[in-house]
This record gives structure tokens, sequence and C-alpha cells, in this order.
């Protein structure tokens, strides 16, 4: 669905994205990450043709962004980070006034526009006038406009700005509904929202990618050490020296102690699980057990680990689909 080729842009003293190349396919979801000023929304905007490249190329569904701007805007819908709505026209109005600009004809966009009001759950607040909404309407009639006319590929820059925690769950539940017809590439800063809605990510830093993966093999190439909290009742000397001798534990600690009941944390090698030998410890001694719970690793942990461990020119990208040139 995409493929970008030294993808550039310069501006006056710097270079905001510099030679990137990867791909998108056909009905993937992918995050496009990178702390602020990484060059996200520019490479959006030169992907949607709002900003032309300074060197390199890229095709969305397979036309190239200059020879063929009009037939990318027809099958991208754009959905910038600040949403630029019409305040004093009706939601109904503005949604059949952008899809006449994208070409439907009368009859085709009313049905249209009904359409992707339905999908974003605008059916209630239609009569109303834009600048009425709340800050979460206003993102879902920005998302329907993007909607209105059944683009191939739907780009969303920070789609969840400013909502709410259940508005964010909503949005991220429309954000896989959708991705069952559209391929979408997403930018944003919630990362636990790309890990359970994204099949892939892209790390973008200082104009560079530095990787491209799903996020549980960004999570496995991450050797952070593992944690797991153990709080139990019985001789805590002992406990301490029979969980030291677990293979893959590298330290215990004797973090406090509650009347009977004794608190641990054992830091283990990443690549081990410990939980069930320390089960089985302290089932043996007839101990008692109040909790016993492990800290995994997430994506945002891998995120940071890469971004403050690595180095453009060191990163090896494990999948073949974005390189560094």
């Amino acid at each position: 669905m995409i493929e970008a080729r030294n993808l550039t842009k310069r501006y006056s003293g710097r270079t905001a994205v510099d030679s990137i190349s990867f791909e998108v396919g056909k009905g993937e979801i992918v995050g496009f990450l990178g702390p602020n000023g990484a060059g996200k929304s520019t490479t959006l905007r030169m992907l949607t043709c709002f900003l032309s490249a300074s060197e390199g190329t890229a095709t969305v569904a397979g036309f190239d962004i200059y020879e063929d701007s009009l037939e990318v805007r027809r099958r991208v819908g754009y959905m910038p980070e600040n949403v630029p709505l019409y305040p004093d026209m009706r939601v109904n109005e503005y949604l059949r006034f952008r899809a006449r600009l994208k070409g439907l004809g009368h009859r085709e966009s009313r049905f249209a526009v009904g359409e992707a009001m339905e999908t974003c759950s605008l059916t209630g607040v239609e009569g109303k006038m834009i600048a009425t909404l709340s800050k979460g309407y206003k993102q879902r009639v920005g998302l329907a406009d993007a909607l209105v006319n059944k683009p191939d590929l739907l780009i969303l820059d920070e789609p969840t700005n400013g909502l709410d925690p259940n508005q964010i769950r909503q949005s991220r539940e429309l954000i896989k509904t959708l991705g069952e017809r559209h391929t979408i590439l997403i930018s944003t800063h919630i990362l636990s929202e790309v890990e359970m809605t994204c099949g892939r990510v892209i790390i973008i830093d200082r104009g560079q990618i530095r990787a491209s993966d799903s996020p549980q093999n960004l999570i496995r190439r991450l050797r952070k050490p593992g944690s797991v909290l153990l709080e139990m009742s019985g001789d805590a000397a002992a406990a301490k020296t029979g969980i030291e001798a677990i293979k893959g534990v590298t330290e215990v600690k004797l973090i406090e102690e509650r009347g009977d009941w004794a608190v641990f944390s054992i830091t283990t090698d990443p690549l081990f699980d410990v939980r069930d030998e320390v089960f089985e410890l302290i089932q043996s001694r007839n101990w008692r057990i109040r909790e016993l719970a492990s800290r995994t690793a997430s994506l945002e942990d891998a995120f940071v680990d890469i971004l403050q461990q690595e180095s453009p020119a060191d990163v090896k990208v494990s999948n073949p689909l974005a390189t560094v040139t």
C-alpha cells in the first residue's frame, strides 16, 4: 500500500526526514512512533501530498506522490493532529461538503456521510454546530471526514490527542474495526494503545528509522532484567537462600517485613520466568504465599531502550519492510 524510498525533507538549516525507506502492506495497522521533532508528521504530510519531498519518492496504492498526486489523495483519508473543522457548520453539512470536495456525487455523498457518521457514532449530533461539540466529538468528525470517501489508506496523526480514557478506549476499538477494511498508519505518543492495536511498529528518531517490527518482537529484543514481587510467610532467610539458587535468578532483596509476612524483590534474567519455581519452593516448605507477580517489559520499555541505547548507524532492522539508507 505504501512504498517509500530514500524519502527526505530538508528545511533551511536542518534535515527533518533523512533518507528513510519503508513499506506498509495492504491490510496492516502500523504504528509510526517517535519523540517530538522526530519527523513523524513531516513524513505523513509527504505521503499525503501536503508537503513535497526534497529527495526520494513514495507510492501509495501504486500511485507516485509526485506524478499522480491527485490519485494518491483520492485513496488516502488523512486525519491531522489538529483537525481543521468549520465551527459554524453543522456536522452533517460539513461532512456532505467534504464528500462533494472529494468527488462524490450528490446522492452518493448523502449515503457515504450517513455511513461515516454511523461508523464514528455521530448520528446523535448530526444536526449540531461543530463549535458546540466536545473535543472527543470533534475528533470523531475529523475521522468521519477521513472515512467519507472510503479510502484504501487511513493516515491518523495523534487520533486520540486530548481525549479522556473512555474516549481513548472507544477510539481504539474503532481503529481495530476499521483495520478490517482499511490499511491504517497511526502516529501517536500513547504506546499502550499501539501495543494493543498495531501489528507492526516503525520507530523514527532524528529523521531516521531506528526499528521496524511487531511490538512483541521489539519487546523480546529488550534484554531488560525481569522483576518478580513475592510476599510470603515463613522463614525469610531460608526463602532468600532457596530463591537465589533458582536458575535465572540474579538477585533477591528483602524489601519489607510486615509481622509474619516478608516481601521480596526478585531480579531475573529476561529470558526466564521463575514464578513456577518460586511457587514450588514456597509450597514444598509449607509456607504461605500472598502475592507472586511479575512485571513484564512493555513497548514503552522497548521504545525508550531503542532511543537511548542505539545510534542510527548501529541499528539492525529485523523486519525487511523497513530499512535505513
